[in-house]
């Protein structure tokens, strides 16, 4: 039979019975996962590789390396997600794929790879948006929770704010309009000189400052958008000017020597005052 008749038969029998064991593909950025998933909240397995040591050299996710990573990791982290879901590929009703945002080589890695295995397979392949992915994970931790609600999804590189008006509904009420939040954090991270990924550091000093030391600009723009930009600029002339204002003044800018054992003395108001 040819192979898109029955992968829609098989998709239009899922929807159906509202019954369906789930392969779960991620490679978006810099992470290689595969979970199972029964029903649609029932998390089986969750196998993920991070490619953190690989990147952190380098400060920050070389795109290029990342998806070399992904084709070697993929056949492996699928491999551990159905073996402890204790399953086989014979027991799978779909497989779904992030097919978008993200790095486009990373994305192509995982969709390419999801392609052949539900082709191999006979099975529906279901394309991902994986923000909607991130709104769709609170069904998992939060079984009670049902639409309409609102949503603010802050992953890496994206910033937004949903109604979601039913599962398959979602509107779109404001997001970034330049950088994201997380991006935000690695970068005033890297500005600070904390090792990559430099986000949750942030946020460990952060626990122990105090965040009404130090006033950067709030990231909100107009109604309910975001940017994050002005704020890593104020950041960047605050750390140049050792505190002394977050403003460019050329008097103001201190030596590398004074710039670090600033940033060393005050390290945990700092973080505080970013991260509020």
């Amino acid at each position: 039979m040819d192979y898109d008749i029955r992968a829609q038969q098989k998709l239009n029998s899922l929807i159906e019975n509202r019954s369906c064991t789930l392969l779960a593909i991620e490679t978006s950025c810099d992470e290689t996962a595969a979970a199972v998933v029964k029903d649609g909240k029932t998390v089986l397995s969750n196998a993920v590789y991070s490619q953190v040591e690989l990147h952190k050299k380098f400060g920050g996710v070389v795109p290029e390396l990342a998806s070399r990573s992904h084709v070697e990791k993929l056949t492996p982290t699928v491999e551990l997600a159905l073996s402890e879901a204790g399953l086989g590929f014979c027991d799978l009703d779909a497989v779904a794929v992030t097919a978008r945002p993200g790095l486009v080589g990373a994305l192509l890695t995982g969709v390419n790879y999801a392609k052949g295995l539900a082709y191999g397979l006979m099975l529906p392949l279901v394309g991902v948006d994986h923000i909607l992915g991130h709104i769709a994970a609170n069904y998992i931790t939060s079984p009670e929770l049902a639409p309409p609600f609102v949503c603010l999804a802050v992953s890496g590189g994206h910033s937004h704010l949903y109604l979601v008006e039913s599962y398959t509904k979602f509107t779109l009420l404001g997001r970034t309009r330049d950088d994201a939040a997380g991006e935000a954090f690695d970068k005033s991270a890297k500005l600070l000189g904390l090792p990559y990924p430099g986000g949750p550091l942030i946020d460990k000093y952060a626990a122990k400052g105090n965040a009404k030391r130090f006033q950067f600009p709030e990231p909100q723009i107009s109604g309910l958008n975001f940017s994050f930009s002005g704020l890593k600029t104020s950041i960047l002339y605050f750390l140049k000017n050792a505190g002394k204002s977050n403003v460019y003044k050329e008097e103001f800018v201190a030596t590398a020597a004074e710039q670090k054992q600033f940033i060393s003395d005050n390290i945990e108001d700092i973080c505080a005052s970013i991260q509020s």
